[in-house]
């Protein structure tokens, strides 16, 4: 069985496997061997340094990959977008945020718009948008989210989007690290999924070796969503926004007191910055997803993507009769 959906035909990709871009993660390198392992990369821009869009697109080579902005971001440096244009991406993923200021840049530089999102009315403004891919991202999703599950949110959201635009398709994001995840993103309507946190454990992830180890010893109980890592960087996120992340001895002893991290950020955000400078993952932040628990070796990239479609493969031509 080969697996092809309306995705793999609007990307022009093998496999309808997204990399997410994780702006701690997610580089040249990394969206690169996505991409050639017959899924699609996406450079993650993060907060916007121009340095780090041009070598990142370098790494990338000749490469047909993407990128993907932090929207709110992105409006606080807008020329960003017409940096990353420049560079020809296959598609532009917008996430968190108004995506109407720069839909139609992105649309007349021939990339595809992606917009992900978290409930279904955001759905509706994306595909009012021009969006071609909705992400219906659940709250099982490592980094920033919301709190809508996974399973019941991309069933409604492909209904929504294809009550409005039937061109436009929809990608489950949030807790799918292997083909079973895979397989049932297809049963529940959508066209292919977006993965983040099984390629943090990629070879060519930027992710730091110890960010990597703890990864690996990790379990889905062993995550949390908070704002503190958020506060502790001085990175003002809108309130609806938290992190899931790997619980360490900071979240340990700051989650649930956020009013009185604020108050204590002379001390502790330098605290912070010299830990992550350090890479000392028991007070710098881990940002991490449910999955975990599917996460068992450091792999190349290709090999990642080529086991999630092996897998998702021999699920869906199961014989359930045994």
């Amino acid at each position: 069985m080969t697996i092809r959906t309306r995705l793999t035909e609007k990307l022009g990709i093998a496999h309808p496997v997204i990399l997410a871009p994780m702006g701690s993660a997610s580089g040249g390198a990394l969206a690169r061997a996505v991409s050639e392992a017959g899924g699609l990369g996406l450079i993650g821009m993060g907060y916007g340094n121009p340095d780090w869009l041009e070598r990142e697109f370098l790494l990338a080579g000749n490469a047909r990959v993407g990128c993907g902005f932090i929207t709110w971001s992105l409006a606080q440096r807008s020329h960003l977008l017409d940096r990353a244009l420049d560079h020809k991406p296959a598609a532009v993923m917008l996430s968190f945020g108004d995506p109407r200021p720069f839909a139609p840049a992105i649309k007349r530089a021939g990339a595809v718009l992606i917009c992900q999102v978290q409930t279904v009315a955001q759905a509706a403004e994306a595909v009012g948008a021009g969006a071609d891919v909705i992400v219906a991202q659940g709250t099982e999703a490592g980094g920033h989210g919301a709190s809508r599950s996974t399973l019941a949110l991309v069933p409604a959201v492909v209904d929504a989007v294809h009550e409005r635009n039937e061109q436009a398709m929809v990608v489950a994001a949030g807790g799918i690290a292997d083909g079973r995840g895979l397989a049932a993103a297809l049963m529940l309507g959508a066209d292919g999924v977006l993965v983040g946190t099984r390629f943090l454990a990629s070879n060519e992830a930027l992710t730091s070796a110890p960010a990597k180890a703890r990864i690996l010893a990790a379990r889905g109980d062993d995550t949390v969503r908070t704002r503190i890592f958020d506060i502790a960087r001085r990175i003002d996120w809108p309130t609806v926004y938290t992190g899931r992340a790997l619980q360490n001895d900071f979240s340990r002893q700051w989650h649930g007191r956020e009013a009185e991290l604020e108050r204590a950020l002379p001390n502790e955000g330098p605290r912070y910055a010299r830990a992550a400078e350090a890479n000392d993952v028991d007070t710098a932040v881990v940002f991490a997803g449910e999955a975990v628990d599917l996460v068992h070796r450091i792999e190349p990239a290709r090999d990642i993507v080529s086991g999630i479609v092996r897998d998702a493969e021999a699920a869906l031509a199961r014989d359930w009769t045994k």
